[in-house]
């Protein structure tokens, strides 16, 4: 049953609404207008006013600077790339923004009144997906845009990440390693956003407890993700000097030691099993390459 959704989810495919993207098409119209009005494709030139922002678009910053550039050319060149629209619910003669919004916004700095668009007619889980798509293949999103964006569609359309990955055109593995990055603290993240640190930084920092202490390290020092990965494979360890130091294998008995080969045996990574004195406790996995985090996802799903 999951798979017959899934396969409805994707429908006619996104494939099919891409392809027709530069394609103009004939756009919806009331039945009394159709008997006055003649036949009206999609590529048009409306009014800047009529064009609002989508609340759910996944591009949240416009630095002021690229605005500024761009609202230069368009003063000189006009829109050359049209704004991919669908119609405002409940509106006549107005349009929501699905991708471009940069480009509305920096026409209104420009003083232009009027701007060509392209209308899709789509719901909004596929005007999600087409702001995405058209997004990320330009390389507009930066990667915590482009990670909320697909939490956004698992969230509110139940996408597992496989389908996301065909849908999205990515591999399984990228839309995962993307999704990772939602699981840093606000300040790091903020420092994604900004492009002062790299999504290969950012992921290796991700399994860290206290993340943003080595983050300012990584910007302060302009360290490589190499670097960065290097000094976050100890940087616990660093973070903890002046905690109570960790229970030893020695330290350990003879059954524990024995649970522990057996899980690292089965899962083909190093294990460690520490108890305390309260009855509770903790395992820890430690992998050397994301390809073993993915396989170890895979696993526990």
């Amino acid at each position: 049953m999951a798979d017959d959704q899934s396969k409805k989810r994707l429908g006619r495919g996104l494939a099919a609404l891409i392809g027709e993207m530069d394609q103009p098409v004939v756009a919806k119209v009331s039945a009394a207008a159709e008997d006055v009005q003649p036949t009206v494709t999609s590529d048009r030139v409306v009014p800047i006013e009529n064009i609002r922002a989508n609340p759910n678009n996944p591009r949240r910053v416009f630095t002021d600077s690229d605005l500024e550039d761009l609202s230069n050319s368009i003063s000189e060149h006009g829109v050359v790339q049209p704004i991919l629209v669908r119609p405002a619910h409940g509106e006549t003669d107005r349009w929501e923004i699905i991708a471009g919004e940069r480009r509305w916004r920096a026409s209104q700095r420009a003083g232009i009144h009027t701007v060509p668009i392209i209308v899709r007619d789509v719901d909004d889980r596929q005007a999600l997906e087409l702001a995405i798509i058209e997004n990320v293949q330009r390389a507009d999103l930066n990667p915590v845009e482009e990670a909320l964006g697909y939490q956004q569609l698992i969230d509110d359309h139940n996408y597992r990440q496989a389908d996301l990955g065909k849908v999205i055109g990515k591999s399984r593995s990228h839309v995962a390693n993307t999704l990772r990055l939602l699981k840093l603290p606000d300040n790091v993240r903020g420092m994604v956003s900004v492009g002062a640190l790299s999504s290969g930084h950012a992921r290796a920092l991700i399994t860290l407890e206290n993340p943003a202490e080595l983050a300012e390290k990584i910007v302060k020092e302009g360290l490589s993700v190499r670097q960065a990965e290097q000094l976050a494979g100890s940087w616990d360890d660093h973070d903890s000097n002046k905690k109570a130091p960790r229970t030893t294998s020695n330290d350990k008995d003879a059954d524990t030691r024995a649970l522990e080969k057996k899980l690292a045996d089965v899962l083909g990574m190093k294990v460690a099993i520490n108890h305390k004195s309260s009855g509770k406790g903790k395992v820890v996995l430690e992998y050397k390459t994301l390809e073993q985090l993915d396989e170890l996802e895979r696993r526990l799903s």
